[in-house]
């Protein structure tokens, strides 16, 4: 596993760049003779901002032009520019009427900001000036959501329509990293030069409500990462009192790379302005990492807090 939103090392965010890594939801067969309605006429959604979108197709949808609705208006704060949010997503292809991508299948939201250049203009231009609490939709060709190719693993052609149900759940304010001395973090195990785990004797326990912490083990002296670079790391990560880690890169042989703004906050932010070269490592409080669902699948409980050794082998 790689370290998750944003879900950690893998956000997820409906843009250009992050949609074709989707799972697929099936590509049911368009049937012959059925009715067509234009945009919204082909479709019924209900039930509550935050909760999955009830979607009911009426027909198969058609679309002239590129249409947008409001459905809850929200009464907290509007999203503008670089404003980041916490947002829902629900994908239906309106020619299979079918469902083809839910956040709330993964139990958990994206981040996306309008101004993000990474993020389709069918995503920023629905989230643009949206205010929290809002659930808004539009529908379009599915070629403006995922270019001329489609997006065949979400079972999505090219020639398709597409109906997008956006729920604008918080404004995300990015946290900072609170440098801490290396007396406060755990002590690095290696065998062989290497990292192994970690060793939490003697350290108070974690505030799940507390900082983002860093320790910069090594300053590096090469290019400094920032928010639009791409990054290749060594890593190992675990959970504060874990017997072990719950996943790591060091034994694979092979480093990790990945965008640095498409992983959880404690990454992004923590791992912001660290040079090439540099060892550090990160405390990452739930909300900076897997959040309240946690992270079944590696042991993490919603409460962790969870410690990386990072090694910064490029910055690209």
């Amino acid at each position: 596993m790689r370290p998750r939103l944003r879900h950690a090392l893998a956000a997820t965010a409906a843009s250009a760049l992050l949609i074709p890594a989707l799972a697929a939801c099936g590509e049911p067969e368009v049937g012959l003779g059925e009715d067509t309605a234009t945009g919204f006429d082909a479709v019924e959604i209900a039930g509550d901002q935050g909760k999955a979108p009830e979607v009911t197709w009426n027909a198969v949808m058609e679309v002239d032009e590129p249409e947008q609705e409001t459905l809850v208006e929200g009464d907290g704060p509007e999203i503008t520019g670089d404003t980041k949010a916490s947002v829902y997503v629900y994908i239906g292809n309106g020619t299979t009427k079918s469902k083809a991508y839910s956040d709330w299948d993964n139990g958990q939201p994206m981040e996306m900001s309008p101004g993000d250049d990474s993020v389709s203009e069918a995503f920023s231009s629905l989230l643009d000036g949206a205010a929290v609490g809002s659930r808004v939709a539009s529908v379009t060709d599915a070629s403006e959501v995922f270019g001329e190719a489609g997006n065949a693993q979400l079972g999505v052609g090219n020639a398709d329509t597409v109906l997008i149900v956006m729920d604008v759940m918080e404004e995300v304010v990015p946290p900072e990293p609170v440098d801490v001395p290396a007396s406060a973090m755990p002590k690095i195990v290696e065998k062989g030069g290497e990292p192994t785990g970690f060793d939490f004797s003697g350290m108070a326990a974690p505030d799940p409500e507390g900082d983002l912490q860093r320790t910069v083990v090594k300053q590096g002296k090469g290019p400094a990462a920032t928010l639009d670079s791409t990054v290749k790391v060594n890593y190992l990560g675990q959970v504060y009192q874990g017997e072990k880690p719950f996943d790591e890169s060091y034994s694979k042989g092979q480093p990790t790379e990945f965008a640095l703004n498409s992983v959880v906050q404690g990454w992004t932010y923590g791992l912001e302005g660290m040079k090439q070269g540099s060892r550090v490592i990160l405390g990452i409080p739930p909300r900076y990492g897997y959040g309240e669902s946690g992270n079944s699948q590696a042991g993490i409980k919603g409460t962790d807090t969870l410690y990386f050794v990072v090694d910064i082998v490029e910055v690209k």
